[in-house]
């Protein structure tokens, strides 16, 4: 199973903080559209995730709603034939149930091994994740601390941090 150390945190100003994710980044942005659909399951999230002229992944989750960096475990599985996933999609949501749907705008910057997810959620506003990718044998301090200095560097204050995932904050907003 895969890590990375994860925070989320709500953004007041989109350009600002665009402009700011692209002072620190690597590498170019790349903007996609996204539609996550989220299916009902006893543990942690699963969510079919479609990405407009891309393609679509698969992908489980487990990590703590909680504030802050958070230790998140995953598994994904891609999948580039657009009518099978819609077909897998049909057959989730008729076994599991469907929880919701995020559509998003989603800006991807990287720095080092952290990608930052910089997001136009549909009907919730904007927000920015940091992922710390963890590679074998690094430490969930070791990733904490680069979650942190880049919050420094990006300017997120404790208080915008959030706890949940964007498909229960529209299920909290309805």
């Amino acid at each position: 199973m895969s890590r990375n150390i994860e925070i989320k945190a709500k953004i007041q100003d989109l350009q600002a903080f665009l402009e700011k994710a692209n002072s620190v980044s690597d590498k170019p942005v790349i903007v996609m559209h996204q539609i996550d659909t989220y299916f009902k399951i006893p543990s942690g999230r699963l969510k079919l995730r479609q990405i407009e002229n891309q393609g679509t992944e698969l992908i489980y989750y487990d990590r703590p709603d909680t504030e802050g960096p958070k230790l998140s475990n995953y598994r994904k599985q891609e999948f580039q034939n657009f009518d099978e996933a819609e077909g897998l999609k049909k057959v989730l949501e008729a076994s599991l149930g469907l929880i919701g749907v995020v559509d998003k705008q989603r800006y991807l910057y990287m720095y080092g091994q952290t990608r930052i997810h910089v997001d136009d959620v549909k009907n919730l506003g904007h927000f920015m994740e940091l992922e710390v990718v963890l590679k074998e044998g690094e430490t969930v301090e070791y990733g904490e601390k680069i979650a942190q200095d880049l919050m420094l560097k990006l300017g997120i204050e404790k208080g915008d941090l959030l706890s949940g995932s964007y498909i229960n904050l529209l299920e909290n907003k309805s």
